[in-house]
């Protein structure tokens, strides 16, 4: 966007020294006002439209001072001459979507919802460059959806999945989980579609509606030779993604691409850590327990992953396992879990440490007994304090 403004006729300079001398200040003002607007000199306009105030004021013409030092009965009359000021040209900003100049007067006027509508309703065209949209909407929290939205339909899933990975979205999980399904769904889509055109290409049809593990009943020449049909490292990050969805019609698509995935030569699979050491058969476990299905069975998998990773170091199987019992709303096991395994676990962990949720399951023995094991003295006294008064406090 050209940030310099409009250039103004010389010729506008004579017309207001004549539209002054026949119409007196108001009339000058109002000449200046329309000429602005026609030449789309809207920051301009602004203060033109201040300077009318003050002349409707019997004020000094020129803005030099602050606007509390106006006589007390003009400070609403000229401050309501500012929203109004500011709204107006906001939304001649917004109707030629400059949407960062428009959001420096609504930011001033503290009114940002004129923006987030403007946004919602944006439909960029083809040759639009959207950055300002998507820069107001996702980093200045605008209207994060619409961001997201705006990046993935114009630039694709490849700059989509780098701008989730790189949001720390735990504290926004609707915004979190919008923004996976709507990847998921896409990914998805295009898996579907390209795997249609290679069986066209091989004279197979493909009757409408199959569902991608449909499609690849009884297809594994589609693999031969190292062929896939989508990037590999987008299906890996979008599946990951996926992890942290709760039961819904995209983790079932997530689950299609995991058996997707599992047809993949081993080259092309990869390698991902503990505890999906298993690729993408150990997401499929994942998916199956969050959509309600062989719960106990896979808790079971899991839990073996937590020996592993016991016999290595590695704890973030438990982790997972720890979170996941959390999700399921079995906050006990998740206890005997992180107390089996976490107890005397060191540095930062990514889910609830042994205290927390032994707070949370009022279990102050279990609580006392980790601070202890950690040289907690503060929380083994508060979890001694605690079972005598049974959390009364005092």
């Amino acid at each position: 966007m050209d940030d310099a403004p409009p250039v103004l006729p010389p010729e506008l300079f004579d017309r207001l020294r004549q539209s002054l001398a026949a119409n007196g200040p108001a009339g000058a003002v109002d000449t200046l006002c329309s000429e602005l607007r026609e030449a789309g000199d809207f920051q301009s306009l602004f203060y033109a439209l201040l300077l009318k105030k003050r002349v409707e004021l019997g004020v000094s013409p020129f803005p030099t001072s602050p606007a509390a030092d106006l006589p007390l009965a003009a400070h609403e009359p000229y401050e309501e001459a500012i929203r109004i000021a500011g709204r107006e040209v906001g939304n001649l900003y917004l109707e030629r979507r400059q949407f960062a100049r428009a959001w420096s007067f609504f930011r001033m006027l503290g009114e940002p919802e004129p923006i987030r509508q403007a946004l919602d309703s944006y439909t960029p065209g083809e040759d639009d460059d959207t950055y300002e949209a998507v820069d107001l909407a996702w980093q200045q929290g605008l209207h994060p959806q619409k961001g997201f939205d705006l990046v993935l339909e114009r630039h694709g899933i490849c700059s989509s999945i780098t701008m989730v990975g790189a949001a720390d979205l735990s504290r926004n999980p609707e915004l979190r989980d919008y923004c996976i399904k709507r990847l998921v769904k896409s990914l998805h889509e295009q898996l579907t579609e390209r795997l249609r055109n290679d069986l066209e290409s091989r004279d197979v049809t493909v009757p409408a509606g199959l569902s991608v593990t449909e499609i690849l009943i009884g297809r594994d020449e589609m693999f031969a030779e190292d062929q896939y049909h989508i990037d590999i490292s987008h299906l890996s990050s979008v599946v990951q993604f996926a992890s942290q969805l709760p039961a819904c019609e995209e983790l079932a698509l997530a689950r299609e691409l995991c058996e997707y995935g599992e047809k993949l030569s081993g080259n092309l699979r990869g390698e991902m850590p503990p505890p999906f050491d298993g690729g993408y058969t150990d997401y499929k476990v994942l998916f199956d327990i969050v959509a309600g299905k062989d719960v106990e069975a896979g808790i079971a998998h899991f839990r073996k992953k937590c020996d592993a990773g016991l016999e290595t170091g590695d704890n973030f199987p438990t982790e997972m396992l720890v979170n996941l019992l959390l999700r399921l709303d079995r906050l006990p096991e998740a206890l005997a879990v992180a107390k089996a395994y976490l107890t005397n676990a060191q540095g930062e962990l990514s889910c609830p440490p042994v205290t927390e949720l032994a707070r949370r399951a009022g279990d102050y023995p279990a609580l006392a007994e980790a601070a202890k094991a950690n040289a907690d003295a503060v929380s083994y006294l508060a979890g001694l304090i605690a079972k005598s008064t049974g959390e009364r406090g005092y």
